[in-house]
């Protein structure tokens, strides 16, 4: 028979055995695991490259694209300071001899309302 060391050391060694076991399954799935993560980053980096160079692409035509509506706003504010100056330039032309027109019309429209009366005055006279 066994003695109380012997028992106690055969105890000790299965309970060490299924320690071991344990840690060496704990192992074997960690390892596993690793070697997943380790494929998933590696596809990951594969697909994450072109998307970066494509978003790289997308803002530098996105930044030559601002230039050019840049540049079209200041040929477009450029033109409305032209056509504000046409505009003056055209109302003076026009306004300036119209209201001048207008004056002389007035006025020559007094004058004959004026010389128009003072025909009737004189015909009148002259019935009389």
């Amino acid at each position: 028979m066994l003695t109380a060391g012997e028992v106690a050391g055969l105890i000790v060694a299965t309970a060490w055995a299924v320690l071991v076991c344990f840690l060496a399954m704990v192992l074997v799935r960690l390892a596993r695991l690793l070697t997943e993560t380790t494929k998933m980053v590696s596809d990951l980096s594969e697909r994450v490259v072109p998307l970066l160079e494509d978003v790289t692409a997308t803002v530098g035509e996105t930044n030559r694209q601002l230039i050019a509506v840049e540049a079209i706003a200041k040929d477009v504010k450029q033109v409305s300071g032209h056509v504000v100056k046409v505009s003056d330039v055209t109302q003076s032309l026009v306004t300036g001899p119209l209201i001048k027109v207008a004056a002389l019309s007035h006025g020559i429209k007094q004058a004959l309302r004026v010389r128009g009366r003072s025909n009737l005055r004189m015909l009148e006279r002259r019935r009389r």
